[in-house]
């Protein structure tokens, strides 16, 4: 092959490694996810149980990263204690050389036979759970495939002198290779895949066994790196486990890259099969930093306090509360997660809407100030859930599920609309009037005040939609349409009246009052249209069809007083 061949060959490999490890992953959370967060929860009896339980987990899911966000959401939930946490973390680094080990012998041959196993299971069982374990044999398939291939590429390369003169005994530097092979276990995000490859290397003879074992520790160190990235945005009690790991385990595999350096020739010698000299070091690595960690998980425990301690309640809404990264491999749970934030967001832009009536009818500055402050966090938390459903589409969802996911994506964006509204338009109506010192006439003032309150109520109205799908509500949410209509067209009609009768107020605050009016309505269309994709779903979405239960339901929504402001 030439040398573009065997470069392609390599890279197509390496992803379809890291390919099959995601697969396993996916698979067996999806078959056994609830289960395996229920072992979790249960292991704080002991350090001990503890750290047997993180052995169990990984060794199923084939990812330390995947049950460091497991472990992570429960300590910042406060279910677990810290060193009970940390305990877990040591047993789940042990556990992810499980398979690692397994591979390591000659059973690449199986790949075809797991392959064929899991197609047949997929394609011919429904549910969840037989669809998983599918997903998952067939990622321990495309695994052993994949290193038959890499076996087969650097078979090649190990005639390389280039590659001899870059990775042989008097090539790259320890500290460099270390530091490459963690960076590589941090972009792959899963250090089974890297220690895979390295025993690929080094049973080619492309690497000689001292760097082969710097390049495992290189490959700890990205492992642990991972999860405290992808923690980096959630509470300090959530952070403080994957740090600690990476503590721990950091810490040690820098300690130990001289004594690897030094020792890889007698190990050679103890070890003679190079792939099992490989795994061996990654499992005798791993179980030496958690005989040493499991009596540290204490006062390291008491440190990761002092360094990382719980931060006072802000109030800042922008923070989101319920966005678990650890489900994110099981769409029904993430979705979950999801709707709960949304409702969250929607109380907040709630909040933005009385606030905005105060601002403008009350002529405080404070008011409008408050708004754009809470505007910004609406933002964040917007953008926030946002990103956290992107990440949960990239799990294989169900119709009903794809149906939630634009939903719940769609509501989002119209609640951030509306607080863009609120903020953008409203705010700088009622700065403006601040500005001129102007003054509504009082009955301007109460179908303002009306309007206001008919779109509270519907907010509600909407929120309760947006939980419960329920029909009958979505159908009184959408006949609130016409309602609003009429709302918004009386107080124009009697605004214009005041007009004609010269009123002063009216004349002064004219173009503002009509706009308010305006955004008003606008903000109701944003709210009204949670109701739509229920009623299509229920082949109702026909206003004429609507139109005839809208006056049963219209009192039960409307505020008592707003009619009779707009009398």
């Amino acid at each position: 092959m030439s040398g573009t061949q065997v470069l392609f060959q390599l890279l197509g490999s390496v992803a379809l490694l890291v390919w099959g490890v995601r697969l396993v992953r996916t698979g067996v959370t999806r078959a056994l996810g609830t289960e395996l967060r229920r072992l979790i929860s249960l292991s704080s009896r002991n350090r001990f149980a503890a750290f047997a339980s993180g052995i169990g987990v990984t060794g199923l899911l084939q990812s330390s990263t995947a049950t460091a966000l497991i472990v992570g959401s429960f300590a910042g939930r406060g279910l677990i204690a810290l060193p009970i946490a940390l305990a877990i973390m040591l047993g789940a680094d042990v556990g992810s050389t499980l398979v690692a080990q397994l591979l390591a012998f000659d059973i690449k041959w199986l790949w075809s036979a797991l392959v064929a196993a899991a197609v047949l299971v997929f394609m011919s069982r429904e549910g969840e759970r037989p669809r998983g374990i599918a997903r998952a044999v067939l990622g321990l398939g495309l695994m052993l495939l994949a290193l038959k291939e890499l076996g087969d590429t650097t078979a090649v390369l190990k005639d390389s002198p280039l590659l001899r003169a870059v990775l042989g005994d008097a090539g790259i530097d320890p500290v460099i290779g270390f530091l490459l092979a963690a960076v590589l276990t941090w972009a792959a995000h899963s250090s089974l895949s890297v220690v895979l490859f390295i025993m690929s290397l080094a049973v080619a003879g492309v690497v000689a066994t001292p760097l082969a074992l710097v390049l495992v520790l290189g490959a700890n160190l990205g492992g642990a790196f991972a999860p405290w990235l992808m923690l980096s945005g959630s509470p300090p009690a959530a952070r403080r486990v994957p740090l600690g790991n990476l503590i721990l385990r950091g810490l040690a595999a820098v300690a130990a890259i001289p004594l690897a350096w030094r020792m890889g020739e007698a190990w050679r010698e103890l070890v003679a099969d190079p792939g099992q000299s490989v795994v061996l070091f990654h499992m005798t690595f791993n179980l030496a930093v958690a005989v040493l960690g499991l009596g540290l998980t204490g006062p390291l425990a008491r440190l990761l306090l002092r360094v990382q301690p719980d931060r006072l309640e802000s109030g800042d809404i922008g923070v989101p509360r319920h966005l678990d990264p650890s489900v994110l491999d099981t769409p029904s749970e993430a979705l979950a997660c999801a709707m709960r934030e949304t409702l969250r967001l929607g109380d907040q832009v709630n909040e933005m809407l009385r606030l905005s009536l105060a601002a403008i009818e009350g002529n405080d500055p404070k008011r409008v100030k408050d708004v754009e402050k809470a505007d910004d966090a609406v933002d964040r938390l917007h953008e926030a859930i946002k990103l956290y459903l992107v990440r949960a589409s990239r799990a294989e969802m169900s119709d009903d599920e794809s149906r939630r996911f634009v939903e719940i994506l769609t509501f989002t964006t119209n609640l951030e609309h509306i607080g863009d509204i609120i903020d953008k338009n409203l705010m700088e109506l009622a700065a403006k009037k601040i500005r001129r010192q102007l003054s509504f006439s009082p009955e301007g003032a109460g179908e303002i005040r009306a309007f206001h309150a008919h779109l509270e109520e519907t907010m509600r109205l909407a929120l309760n939609v947006f939980a419960t799908r329920d029909i009958s509500l979505a159908r009184r949410l959408f006949a609130v349409k016409s309602v609003t209509r009429s709302v918004e067209r009386n107080a124009a009609e009697s605004h214009f009246t005041r007009l004609r009768n010269g009123r002063t107020e009216s004349i002064e605050t004219s173009a503002i009052h009509l706009d308010i009016l305006r955004d008003f309505k606008r903000i109701h269309g944003h709210l009204t249209s949670v109701a739509y994709p229920i009623l299509e779903a229920e082949g109702e979405l026909s206003e004429s069809r609507l139109r005839e239960r809208s006056h049963a339901d219209l009192p039960a929504i409307l505020p008592g007083e707003l009619g009779a402001g707009l009398r």
